[in-house]
């Protein structure tokens, strides 16, 4: 028997291997094999079977076989087929996002170093400074050291040639090691009886005078009535030793075994359930999204509710009707660390149906759920983006909550593909509806709904007769002309807090920046503290005091003089949530406030814990960057200030607008939740802004018919498909000559295709790198499948790989890119 593999990496054809005779009744389509792959063992997907080879070459054999079941059905293999076709990776990277982290078994390789030989040969190297003198000299002072920290190090990764030379000098030995799966079952020790209760207590009376100590344990274990217990936990409570435990089963009065555990995510936040009258636009929502569940049909609907139209409890009921027909659901949300609260609700109503997954979870803990999900243990699966990914069975709904977040776009690895545009395309893959909800649908959304493409529902009041919070701006210029801004805060805001703080009521201050300072600048020469690695302003944070970079995370002291020109003329400039925290505590100091950024809800559960607080009234003030505009929904909550309008509004993109009249009017939607009247106040520089008029008077149709004009007239999403290629490297040099080898390759398109000049990223430089990049735009009606786009990446791609001297610079491609930034 052969079958075909593909591994997770840049390769797009599969290889053939030889199965083994007793592996063969294992071996099937859709389960994971390890396989040697040059001088390495990877682990790869079988996605064919074969009797014959049509190969003349030795086929090398599979090693071992890891999953007892398929991972992947057919449905499966179709959806990572296009993932892979989309967005442009192989096949083999689009099906590792099948499979929990840490799961898999590879090949590492280790050198072992002569530490005095790589001494020796470092004292005489010419030139200390090339890449064969920094691999001396971390060798001399290092005994052990893996191939990829070797390559981390010395910032290269071609360095086998040298590696190679210095193991036949006898300096270094290089060997491969298997690494196991990183996660697997836990397993822990129980006992139990292993008599009947008589049998136990008629030898109470020997043990009590031969050994007083076990008779506690035996106790504990006639009240576990036959059940079993966990080893450490009974000997915790019984203050016992192990050896009471190991001569009891020595004996053959109890029997000690092996459990396999269940790691479940315990989301520390919990609130009342509540009983809910559903209005009757709610009920028309769910009675027209239950019929394709029914039918098992996929279409797509967007949900179009104002802040507070109560879309969690649609949700809900739509998940009840699902379940009632045998089917699983699937709820997407943008950030589930940053939404406890519609994870609780969830619980609330399905209990243990309910199955979490998102990255504050532990690897073990993702594991279980991965596997729990896998054996039907689970019909409801809540998640962040690679939620996506569960192994679940007849789907029978998907939710994208906040489907116009950002979020749902993975930047940073690859597949780059979009959660919300993937789980449509899941959905009419496996036949069931697709419901996009928002208060601010994405651009893109909106438009398909308009065309026809979705069909558009909507919730335009908020339950329980609360009404949309009043909203004002406040203009900073002419407040600071008239002497009524206090620092960063205008007069208005500032009695408008007192008088909610008087009332007993909370406080939501949003401003999108965080640390203290968002930049340090020298009044004497003029310029910015900027980071080493990035070509950004080092931002200064007042509570550790240090001043860190928030792209690539270097931390250095706070300098106490100009680093250019040493002058001690230092200003601190730009505002973050730290110096919001701080001039609020200075205002109000018997006032309790809490601080929810990145930076402060660093720990497990810590969120949960301070909404917890938060919602019982122990905290008053809430201050946050965009994290507090997201999901909450506090009856208390009756102001909402925002610091500055601008942190959004000003960037070189063009859904700068959209993002800005999104931020504010989900963070506005905070306020008012209940019977008490909500208020915003919004400082700005620019009042006059159209996106801010549409905010205040919480008009998104308005918003949306400029914004749609202007997207067209632009040529851009959604009347045009984007790509953006992007080349970094070290040395600027050599990004800018791949940039423009890899421009000359895709004019060839550019009669179908409008193809930007390279020019050097808004972030120029970004952990070391410098980066450029080409925007590519495909019109939706010459190209409306991207078919072309693709064609023209792939192709010049190839050409690029044959052709140029800069094959070793980094290229990516986003296709679909959330921000051009």
């Amino acid at each position: 028997m052969y079958v075909e593999i593909v591994f997770p990496l840049p390769f797009r054809k599969a290889f053939t291997y030889l199965v083994p005779k007793e592996l063969e009744k294992h071996a099937k389509v859709g389960v994971r094999a390890v396989a040697p792959f040059g001088k390495r063992t990877l682990t790869g997907f079988i996605i064919n079977k074969h009797k014959t080879s049509s190969l003349r070459e030795e086929i090398k054999p599979i090693t071992d076989i890891i999953d007892e079941q398929p991972i992947v059905d057919k449905d499966g293999f179709k959806f990572y087929e296009w993932l892979a076709d989309y967005y442009l990776c192989s096949f083999g990277e689009a099906l590792k996002l099948a499979v929990p982290y840490g799961s898999e078994v590879e090949s590492k390789r280790k050198i072992v170093s002569d530490q005095k030989a790589s001494a020796h040969l470092l004292l005489k190297e010419k030139n200390r400074s090339s890449t064969r003198g920094k691999i001396l000299k971390v060798l001399s002072e290092r005994e052990e050291i893996s191939l990829h920290q070797l390559q981390k190090i010395v910032k290269k990764k071609n360095i086998y040639s040298i590696l190679r030379t210095l193991q036949e000098h006898g300096v270094v030995t290089l060997l491969d090691t298997l690494q196991q799966a990183k996660v697997k079952a836990k397993t822990v020790n129980y006992v139990k009886l292993n008599k009947t209760v008589g049998e136990v207590y008629s030898i109470f009376p020997e043990i009590e005078r031969r050994s007083p100590k076990q008779i506690k344990l035996l106790l504990e274990l006639v009240n576990a009535k036959g059940k079993g217990l966990p080893v450490a936990e009974l000997l915790h409570k019984t203050s016992s030793s192990k050896s009471s435990l190991d001569s009891l089963a020595a004996k053959g009065v109890v029997k000690l075994y092996e459990q396999e555990i269940d790691r479940r995510y315990v989301e520390h936040y919990k609130e009342e359930q509540t009983k809910f009258a559903l209005s009757e636009k709610q009920i028309e929502v769910i009675d027209e999204v239950s019929k394709s569940i029914g039918d098992e049909s996929f279409r797509t609907y967007l949900l179009h509710g104002v802040t507070g139209s109560g879309k969690t409890q649609v949700y809900i009921e739509l998940t009840k009707k699902a379940i009632d027909q045998k089917k699983t659901i699937l709820i997407l949300v943008p950030e589930i660390s940053l939404t406890p609260q519609i994870t609780s609700r969830f619980f609330n109503v399905f209990g243990d149906e309910v199955t979490v997954i998102h990255s504050r979870m532990s690897p073990g803990e993702r594991y279980d759920s991965w596997r729990r999900i896998s054996k039907g243990k689970s019909n409801v699966v809540i998640g962040a983006r690679s939620a996506l990914f569960a192994p679940l069975k007849n789907i029978g709904l998907i939710v994208i909550d906040e489907e116009h977040d950002a979020s749902y776009k993975q930047a940073d690895m690859i597949p780059k593909y979009n959660a919300r545009d993937s789980a449509i395309m899941l959905g009419s893959i496996v036949n069931c509806p697709v419901l996009l909800g928002s208060a601010t649908p994405s651009i893109e959304s909106m438009y398909n709904a308009k065309t026809g493409k979705f069909k558009l529902l909507e919730l335009p009041e908020r339950i329980d007769n609360a009404k949309l919070p009043v909203i004002t701006l406040v203009d900073v210029n002419r407040e600071r002309k008239k002497q009524r801004m206090e620092n960063i805060f205008s007069k208005v805001l500032l009695d408008k807090i007192e008088s909610r703080l008087r009332k007993s009521e909370a406080v939501i201050i949003l401003q999108n920046r965080r640390g203290f300072s968002t930049q340090i600048y020298c009044t004497d020469c003029g310029e910015v503290e900027l980071c080493d690695n990035c070509s950004v302003p080092m931002v200064f944070h007042i509570n550790k005091n240090i001043i860190e970079c928030h792209y690539c995370g270097l931390i250095k002291d706070v300098p106490g003089a100009c680093t250019h020109c040493g002058s001690i003329q230092i200003k601190y400039f730009g505002t973050g949530t730290e110096r919001v925290e701080d001039e609020l505590e200075f205002y109000f100091p018997s006032v309790k406030m809490s601080r929810i950024d990145s930076d402060s809800i660093t720990k497990k559960s810590a969120l949960s814990r301070l909404l917890l607080s938060f919602g019982a009234g122990e905290i008053d003030i809430l201050v946050g960057t965009q994290m507090v505009s997201k999901g909450l929904d506090f009856s208390r909550v009756t102001l909402v200030g925002v610091i500055s309008a601008e942190t959004t509004l000003w960037l070189p993109d063009f859904r700068a607008d959209e993002r800005t009249f999104q931020l504010l009017t989900q963070v506005s939607g905070r306020a008012g939740r209940s019977k008490n009247p909500g208020e915003v106040i919004i400082q700005t520089l620019n009042e006059k802004h159209f996106a801010l008029q549409m905010v205040v008077n919480s008009n998104y149709k308005g918003f949306y018919e400029k914004e749609i004009l202007d997207r067209e007239k632009m040529g851009f999403p959604p009347f045009t498909r984007i790509a953006l290629i992007e080349a970094k490297d070290q040395s600027n040099e050599k990004a800018k000559g791949a940039i423009t080898g890899f421009h000359s390759e895709l004019k060839k398109f550019s009669k179908w295709l409008k193809i930007s000049s390279p020019t050097p990223a808004i972030i120029s430089r970004l952990k070391g790198q410098y980066r450029y990049q080409i925007l590519i735009k495909s019109s939706k009606e010459t190209d409306p499948g991207g078919k072309i786009i693709r064609k023209a990446i792939l192709d010049s791609y190839v050409e690029f790989n044959r052709k140029s001297r800069y094959k070793d610079v980094r290229m990516s491609y986003d296709v679909d890119p959330q921000s051009v930034i």
